[in-house]
């Protein structure tokens, strides 16, 4: 049947065509800049934030030399971060945010143990980590400068806290075992919160009268939100989960754990569709398309194809709900559209400066704007939320993270042997001019990817809700850009992995 595919005059014109588009996309300006590293780490040590970093280290090795807490400390459990950063991943959608919360103070007290019991160890420089301490700081004096500072504290403390946690979790994990082992588990955990969510759909499960309008969809008697208490969140957090497992369904190379993972993804895409959650559908999909496309661009045929057949295939109350996306007849499209009406008209008296972080400053200022006397706790919006807790200079330096981070990554995949078409249909072996030549490492390759679908479906459906409202799950978002930046490093990580 393969065979059929690839000799027919469709598939070779098809074939022609992608080659062609894909050459003058690589050959680009656009794209050379945008797989340019920039100045790199050399230019980085002489920063602002390293030269502080570079003073506090030696003082702080001085004082645990002249206390002897060195030897005292070394080689127990308080300084070994990874530990504490493997507990606050895996443990993060189950437990509750206090608690995530004290995983997380604890894995970044054992991290400055370890650097205090060490002059040797170095911080582990990215290109992100610049604009991650700007957006933390940013974040402080938006907690500062609110219009009720008692009430923007907690959250934006927790903000505060779990933003840094992606340079954290960057220094916690130091080997390739590490990070396989730490996206293993992330895995796991992602499928034990499905589990739970099936069993919710099984026996039954409360559901709130405002997360679906019955008029509209009256056979949706149950949407699931397992361990996260709102089924948007839930699609949040395993849009984040689930290209990492399929990146291990192809990066294992035995047949039983391949067929685990396989399980695992069809556990996580079930309680995915469980949710009926629009907004998490469509980034589930443009995530796939990403993962797929940069894997091998000849999945855009298999892509248009198995389109087509889901909208034959997919239950009636499935693909009613996913093209009702857009209707202002759906009470939960109306009622977002009301509140982003009403969000946009307060900020257009708080765009620079926002009004603080939390659910209490937004609820002292949103009502004197809202349309149709709507009440919200948040703006339904992640882009709107983060204007609103920070002002202008918020959104932007988010975006610096998510612009740096995604080409960290894309240079890393470029750079990690991403095969390319000719013309001939052989496959070659592209890089970056200053990278030398060497074995291409698939395994990497496919984590970073996974890394790249992973954030962009997560900031899809952050176009539909305010995914950063249950801080849980902004933990593990900042904590898969700390992974994804790692894996952008992996083929240099200490030690070797069973997956190589």
């Amino acid at each position: 049947m393969q065979r059929i595919l690839e000799n027919s005059y469709v598939y070779r014109a098809l074939a022609f065509v992608y080659s062609w588009l894909g050459t003058q996309w690589s050959k680009s300006r656009l794209i050379g800049r945008f797989l340019t590293p920039g100045y790199g780490e050399a230019a980085s040590e002489n920063s602002i934030f390293l030269r502080v970093w570079s003073g506090a280290h030696r003082i702080l090795c001085t004082v645990f030399e002249k206390l002897r807490l060195n030897k005292l400390l070394r080689g127990s459990i308080f300084t070994m971060p990874f530990i504490w950063c493997f507990a606050a991943v895996v443990l993060a959608p189950i437990l509750p945010t206090m608690v995530v919360l004290g995983l997380s103070l604890v894995n970044m007290t054992t991290l400055l143990l370890a650097f205090g019991c060490a002059r040797d160890k170095k911080l582990v420089y990215s290109p992100a980590n610049k604009y991650v301490i700007l957006f933390a700081f940013i974040y402080i004096v938006a907690t500062i400068t609110s219009i009720t500072v008692s009430g923007s504290l907690l959250g934006g403390a927790l903000t505060t806290l779990f933003v840094l946690f992606t340079i954290v979790i960057q220094n916690s994990v130091t080997t390739r075992r590490q990070l396989d082992s730490l996206v293993y588990a992330f895995i796991l955990s992602g499928t034990v919160v499905s589990l739970y969510g099936l069993y919710q759909y099984v026996f039954g499960t409360f559901v709130a009268s405002g997360w679906v309008d019955s008029t509209m969809f009256s056979g949706i008697g149950v949407r699931v939100y397992s361990t996260l208490d709102n089924p948007n969140v839930l699609s949040s957090y395993l849009l984040l989960v689930m290209p990492f497992t399929g990146a291990c369904i192809i990066n294992v190379k035995r047949v039983i754990p391949r067929l685990f993972f396989i399980g695992c993804f069809g556990l996580q895409l079930v309680c995915m569709l469980l949710t009926f959650a629009r907004g998490g559908w469509l980034g589930l999909i443009i995530a796939a398309a990403i993962f797929l496309v940069m894997l091998d661009r000849r999945f855009i045929i298999v892509g248009l194809v198995g389109l087509i057949l889901l909208y034959f295939m997919l239950p009636d109350v499935v693909l009613d709900r996913f093209l009702s996306i857009g209707n202002t007849r759906d009470s939960s499209t109306a009622y977002r559209l009301s509140i982003w009406l009403g969000t946009i008209a307060m900020l257009r008296d708080y765009w620079f400066t926002g009004i603080g972080p939390g659910t209490e400053a937004f609820n002292m200022v949103y009502p004197l704007y809202s349309y149709n006397t709507a009440f919200s706790l948040h703006s339904h919006n992640l882009y709107l939320q983060l204007i609103c807790d920070a002002g202008i200079s918020g959104i932007v330096v988010f975006f610096m993270i998510i612009f740096t981070y995604l080409r960290n990554l894309c240079t890393a995949v470029s750079a990690s042997g991403a095969p390319a078409r000719g013309r001939s249909g052989k496959a070659a072996t592209t890089r970056l001019p200053q990278e030398p030549p060497g074995i291409v490492d698939k395994s990497s390759r496919v984590l970073q990817i996974a890394a790249i679908a992973a954030v962009i479906g997560f900031l899809v459906q952050s176009a539909t809700d305010h995914s950063f409202y249950n801080y849980r799950v902004t933990l593990v978002f900042w904590a898969v850009l700390g992974i994804g930046l790692l894996a952008s490093r992996r083929q240099s990580l200490k030690g070797v992995s069973p997956v190589d």
